[in-house]
């Protein structure tokens, strides 16, 4: 079995590499793409532990982006990156000191309105790219104040909505990275860029402008995607020539919805295309 879209406590999964990487082993996966959110930190202990316990490791990213012309947020998985390249620590560091400010603010927020938490109370289940909303909930688990990471409580706080009446009271807006620099900075990165979860972001209308950019493959499979998002994305696929991806999105305890490690409908073939266009490079 494979999974190509896994996080770790690196950055918004409640479980270490080493956790997620032996649970995979235990499920009977054979192949795995860590995809910490804007980072590739702990990759390479990761594909070294990998090896030792018989899990090959994918190293990979997912950027947190935005399609500025279709005012609509985006992620970009990168796949078979070079960890720690220079096009991606540049791209993403703003991005993660962005994250971490903002997270503060929310957290100021949800003290002013009355909640008994504070910095220090989220701080000690960040991982290595430090706070992010799960951590925050989970605090607030821990004080009794809800009983799930999502709920009523998380919507209360830190709802989009669409004007600051509706938005949530802790809500703090995040400055995405442009989802072509993220495209390129995977390519230059010697990786290969996936499409990730297309149906649930809406991204379809952009897929053509961004496979002239370097778009090379689309995540058909997710737990977030209907039947009606599958044979969409298979058909962006056939279209354009894209990879075939596919992965749990595995967030351990901050998931939405539960779901187990692997990817049912993949197989080695998809393994075999993405080394075949990484070896092109």
């Amino acid at each position: 079995m494979i999974d190509l879209h896994v996080h770790t406590k690196v950055s918004d999964n409640s479980l270490s590499a080493g956790e997620v990487i032996r649970l995979a082993k235990a499920r009977g996966i054979t192949h795995l793409a860590i995809t910490d959110h804007d980072t590739t930190k702990g990759l390479q202990e990761a594909m070294v532990l990998g090896q030792e316990i018989g899990v090959e490791i994918l190293p990979g990213i997912e950027i947190s982006a935005y399609d500025f012309r279709r005012n609509m947020r985006a992620h970009i998985l990168g796949l078979l990156i070079k960890p720690g390249h220079p096009s991606l620590e540049l791209l993403c560091s703003a991005l993660v000191q962005g994250r971490n400010q903002a997270s503060l603010e929310m957290v100021s927020k949800i003290s002013a309105a009355g909640y008994d938490i504070a910095w220090e109370d989220v701080q000690k289940y960040a991982g290595d790219t430090g706070v992010y909303k799960q951590h925050i909930m989970h605090a607030l688990l821990d004080k009794g104040y809800c009983k799930s990471i999502y709920g009523d409580l998380y919507k209360t706080l830190f709802s989009r909505g669409s004007s600051s009446e509706t938005q949530g009271i802790a809500y703090v807006q995040l400055d995405y990275l442009d989802a072509q620099a993220a495209i390129k900075a995977v390519k230059e990165a010697g990786g290969i860029p996936i499409l990730a979860h297309p149906g649930q972001l809406n991204n379809f209308a952009a897929i053509e402008e961004w496979v002239e950019t370097g778009l090379e493959g689309i995540e058909v499979f997710h737990p977030s995607h209907t039947e009606q998002d599958r044979q969409t994305s298979w058909q962006y696929a056939r279209q354009h020539q894209l990879v075939i991806t596919g992965g749990s999105d595995f967030h351990g305890f901050y998931a939405e919805k539960s779901v187990e490690l692997g990817c049912h409908e993949l197989d080695e073939t998809c393994i075999d295309e993405l080394l075949a266009r990484n070896h092109r490079k």
